[in-house]
């Protein structure tokens, strides 16, 4: 049998979300993927009520045990792996070409680090310096709108 990603050690991790419902999305899209660790960083507004209601009660448990920080650097420690995603090419930005190759990369390294795959604010998303705490970038495809939430 093949080895497969160990989503017990991945974690979502939201820095500077800017929308309440956002990070009930999220919670509900990592929960649908079996991802059930979510970090939120430095959020804008973080209305329980909101993100429950997005969340739905499918992914509640992750709401409820989700970690919030003040800071990026903070938040990042714990994780041995640390993959940025931006919508934005360029040589200062150097990534993989698809998903599908980081998530095969991501099984190997999964098997004994922590990961954290980090999205950045929604109108901005990471900066520079950000993703210079990665040590792996990725750019998820999208069609007309570079934003994922």
């Amino acid at each position: 049998m093949a080895t497969r990603v160990n989503l017990d050690n991945i974690a979502v991790v939201l820095h500077r979300p800017k929308f309440p419902e956002n990070i009930g999305a999220a919670a509900r899209a990592a929960c649908n993927m079996g991802i059930h660790r979510l970090v939120v960083v430095d959020p804008l507004d973080c209305d329980l009520s909101r993100v429950l209601r997005m969340a739905t009660h499918f992914a509640a448990h992750i709401i409820e045990g989700m970690d919030i920080f003040d800071d990026l650097e903070t938040a990042l420690a714990p994780f041995q792996y640390t993959v940025g995603t931006t919508a934005r090419v360029g040589s200062r930005r150097p990534t993989l070409p698809n998903p599908r190759q980081m998530a095969k990369r991501l099984i190997s390294v999964s098997q004994k680090n922590r990961v954290a795959v980090i999205f950045g604010p929604e109108d901005t998303g990471l900066t520079n310096a950000e993703l210079g705490l990665c040590q792996a970038v990725v750019t998820i495809p999208t069609a007309n709108f570079a934003s994922l939430n």
